[in-house]
């Protein structure tokens, strides 16, 4: 944990979930910036003040006297804020914590936007919030300087109203945007839809719903395709989780496959979570039930419930690289899983996912392998 000063106290931080043995920040140099600059600008914080992208609540936190939203795709930025709110002795309830797929508050004075690593997840947020812009609404967004690009600055043009950048300060820059009344106000274009190639298994031609945000939202990535190749067709399994399910594609595919399990869909992203429930209904008509829950890895999932997870883990934390979530998603499918279960995972073949596997499972098996992709089970 670190001590992240501002001019309305100092916030001892960490994120979620908190691991001594992590040095990565709650916080970066463009959340400082963002902060200074409401300081220094004496920007009036009375009014309703919205927080978009929050990653770890850094910014809700320092903001908590001002009671404002945070909106977030993020169930681990959620419990990071609940977790460093109480840290600091500030009652949960001073941040409201909404999520993508809520409706946005009806008024904005003050809209801070963490800039995303998804365009298209930041063009679906700001079409869902312009309503509730006014021309007096101070629209500030903050990011490092290799997060924003010429794209994001344009889609803030286009979307709500003239766009300036300010210096950049420790590799962090601010975006100044003017809000615009005459600009139309339409709806967000997303999600978007689109069907599966054939080569595939029972996956081909089927449908795919993507919310914004979600890798690869108009087409199957290469990964993705050799794992839906060569899914278990044999086994008796009753329970089927897709953990870190994305779009669903490869539970919906599993489902289908073994069509007397029950499947559990789960993502720590609420517009993965989304995505997967739509795809997964779009392909059984209905007719099937299936959980979908946003939730940090399997921490929420019963131990000794499920028959097969497939996973395909993410090396990545933002902008740090890092083998953390995935040494949680095995270990917390060593948990769920009953004996015999089986745990299929698809990754780099650099990622060296075997080895961790050994160490959790004292045993690791190569189902297929390409120049690029490896896929590995394990067994309980």
């Amino acid at each position: 944990m670190d001590l992240l000063a501002t001019a309305w106290g100092d916030f001892t931080l960490a994120r979620f979930p908190d691991n001594p043995r992590d040095r990565l920040r709650a916080w970066d140099a463009s959340d400082e910036y963002v902060l200074r600059h409401l300081a220094d600008e004496r920007v009036d914080l009375s009014g309703p003040v919205v927080v978009v992208g929050d990653r770890w609540g850094a910014l809700s936190t320092a903001l908590a006297a001002f009671r404002p939203v945070q909106i977030s795709d993020s169930f681990l930025a959620q419990s990071a804020t609940r977790a460093n709110l109480e840290r600091n002795a500030v009652g949960t309830g001073a941040v409201r914590l909404m999520t993508t797929r809520d409706a946005p508050p009806e008024r904005i004075d003050v809209l801070l936007i963490r800039i995303p690593k998804s365009l298209a997840l930041l063009e679906d947020q700001l079409h869902r919030i312009a309503p509730a812009i006014h021309e007096r609404t101070v629209v500030v967004g903050t990011g490092m300087v290799k997060e924003i690009h010429t794209s994001t600055l344009q889609l803030f043009e286009k979307l709500i109203g003239p766009t300036r950048t300010s210096l950049a300060v420790r590799k962090a820059r601010l975006i100044f945007c003017t809000p615009d009344p005459s600009i139309p106000r339409r709806p967000s274009p997303w999600p978007h839809t689109y069907s599966l190639p054939d080569g595939i298994g029972i996956a081909s031609g089927r449908t795919v719903v993507n919310h914004a945000g979600i890798f690869c939202a108009d087409r199957l990535d290469i990964g993705t395709r050799f794992f839906l190749q060569h899914l278990p067709e044999d086994g008796d399994f009753g329970r089927i989780v897709d953990l870190g399910c994305g779009n669903g594609v490869v539970g919906m595919a599993a489902a289908l496959a073994h069509p007397d399990a029950d499947a559990l869909f789960v993502d720590e992203s609420f517009q993965a979570v989304a995505s997967a429930e739509a795809t997964f209904n779009a392909n059984t008509s209905g007719t099937r039930d299936a959980e979908f829950l946003a939730s940090d890895g399997l921490s929420a999932v019963p131990a000794k419930s499920a028959d097969l997870v497939l996973n395909n883990p993410p090396f990545h934390s933002h902008q740090a690289t890092t083998d953390a979530t995935a040494w949680r998603m095995f270990t917390g499918s060593r948990k769920v899983l009953r004996p015999g279960g089986e745990l299929w995972v698809v990754g780099n073949r650099h990622l060296g996912h075997h080895v961790k596997l050994r160490r959790i499972f004292g045993n690791c098996t190569t189902v297929a392998a390409n120049p690029k992709f490896v896929i590995l089970r394990a067994t309980v």
